[in-house]
């Protein structure tokens, strides 16, 4: 008996690693399809997005070459970095899991075709990539959302509020900003930069701090929206109250300041348009004093 025992052991060995090869999971294989992403496209490729609501409002932004414009607003420049942000949340989420998948559900949690919260149509070229609708929130900075395409109802990371379909809540806020001003002209006060310093035209020698505050003004400089349409005649007849003539390395760019029924605002020479200005911002561009950026008061 013992001499048959190494053959039988042998026997089982082998039947043991049959059944191992055969019925060990393979975990590079897996019983249940891959779970479909919300948008499954390139975010470099997406070139126009349009944003809806449930009240039938809709922005539009079109990107041309690295600047997003608002085309249905004089081609203002948009936002940017908050239209990446929107685009990197849509985008990124590999790492999420459906939380529901049926028709109930997407009644439930407002990211049917007839009945969302916000949808965002995604284009390429003119080409629709897809439609993505959000819904309820079921926790802070989440959001129900499903692709128009799919069943797959996800929760990802995004306020409801960050995606307005107004036109102008996306308008860049610094698109007056001047960054590298040379020369400034204004009706009290001509000064220019020569050799690193900034000089007057009238021989004084300009107060620096007024001066560098006035670089600041104009460097961090932010309008808080459009002015409306109905206001946008009125102030073209409203008298200025200040008119800054600027040479940078941008370009050539004037800028009027005036104030109507209490409220600030500023036009620009590049654009056609009037623009909210914030109580802050005014009084930092009217506080300069003008003797002391001009020289004339410094006592040199």
């Amino acid at each position: 008996m013992n001499r048959w025992m190494p053959a039988l052991f042998l026997i089982l060995l082998v039947q043991s690693t049959i059944t191992a090869v055969v019925f060990w999971p393979d975990s590079g294989v897996s019983d249940h399809p891959a779970e479909p992403l919300l948008a499954p496209f390139p975010i470099t490729a997406i070139d126009e997005l349009h944003i809806g609501d449930e009240f039938d409002n809709e922005a539009v932004l079109v990107r041309t070459g690295k600047q997003w414009l608002l085309p249905y607003r004089e081609n203002l420049p948009a936002d940017a970095i908050k239209i990446q942000a929107l685009l990197q949340d849509l985008t990124d989420q590999s790492g999420s899991w459906p939380v529901a998948r049926s028709s109930a559900a997407r009644q439930r949690f407002q990211v049917a075709d007839y009945y969302y919260q916000k949808r965002l149509k995604l284009f390429s070229a003119g080409e629709e990539l897809g439609t993505v609708y959000l819904g309820t929130s079921p926790g802070f900075r989440k959001v129900h959302a499903r692709n128009a395409d799919q069943d797959a109802i996800f929760s990802i990371t995004l306020n409801t509020f960050e995606v307005p379909a107004n036109s102008q809540a996306w308008l860049d806020p610094k698109l007056l900003q001047v960054r590298v001003p040379l020369r400034i002209d204004s009706d009290l006060y001509n000064i220019y930069l020569e050799d690193g310093h900034w000089k007057s035209a009238t021989g004084g020698r300009p107060d620096k701090t007024q001066v560098d505050a006035l670089l600041t003004a104009l460097k961090n400089l932010q309008v808080e929206g459009i002015a409306g349409d109905d206001l946008q005649r009125d102030l073209s007849a409203v008298e200025d109250e200040l008119i800054l003539s600027i040479q940078s390395l941008g370009g050539e760019v004037t800028l009027e300041v005036m104030t109507l029924n209490k409220q600030h605002y500023i036009y620009s020479s590049e654009f056609p348009l009037f623009f909210r200005l914030s109580a802050y911002d005014f009084d930092r561009l009217m506080g300069i004093d003008a003797g002391l950026v001009s020289g004339e008061d410094s006592g040199q």
